[in-house]
């Protein structure tokens, strides 16, 4: 309610006249959608990019519109502009959308043969973690209020800061280096 609010008061603020409750509600639905077109443009890329630059790498540079993200939605209440949490949202979802896919495949190349099962469903398990978080996050006695919503939407930029905080010390992938890189001792 509080983010339709926002949207209510930008468009009386920038055309001097209140917007009507559908166009509201199309606002709302691109700020709520745009997000899985994203993902879905995120997802598309992911293999072609990570077999390019690899796993890693990808995963390093998925945190670029992850953090552009969480600045254009933190920032969009005072800028006083709906369209920077649209583009947010946009780039968010982008960062989901190749985040997911390479994770999947840079934990399942790395992991021991014995350990793949238990790395696959990480993915899951981070998602519903984080799932959590964000309900936390969003409750009234939390973030949830009027004055805090910018700072929940930007909340996504504490993992992508630990991911490219602890990402560099990892390994390249075996696969990477063996089949994309011809890198024999590196894969070993």
């Amino acid at each position: 309610k509080y983010i339709k609010s926002f949207l209510r008061e930008t468009w009386l603020k920038r055309y001097g006249s209140s917007p009507s409750e559908d166009m509201v509600t199309l606002m709302w639905s691109f700020v709520v959608s745009i997000y899985c077109i994203g993902g879905l443009l995120g997802s598309l890329s992911a293999g072609y990019l990570s077999v390019r630059f690899g796993r890693k790498k990808v995963m390093l540079f998925a945190n670029i519109p992850a953090l552009l993200s969480a600045a254009l939605m933190g920032l969009s209440r005072l800028c006083g502009s709906f369209e920077m949490i649209i583009a947010g949202r946009l780039l968010s979802g982008m960062c989901g959308g190749v985040g997911l896919n390479t994770h999947l495949m840079y934990a399942g190349e790395c992991a021991p043969q014995k350990l793949r099962g238990l790395t696959a469903i990480t993915v899951s398990t981070a998602i519903a973690t984080g799932k959590f978080v964000g309900f936390s996050l969003g409750l009234r006695e939390v973030l949830g209020v009027d004055a805090l919503w910018p700072v929940l939407m930007a909340a996504n930029v504490v993992p992508a800061l630990i991911q490219l905080l602890t990402l560099p010390f990892f390994p390249d992938s075996p696969r990477y280096l063996l089949i994309d890189k011809k890198d024999k001792e590196g894969c070993i």
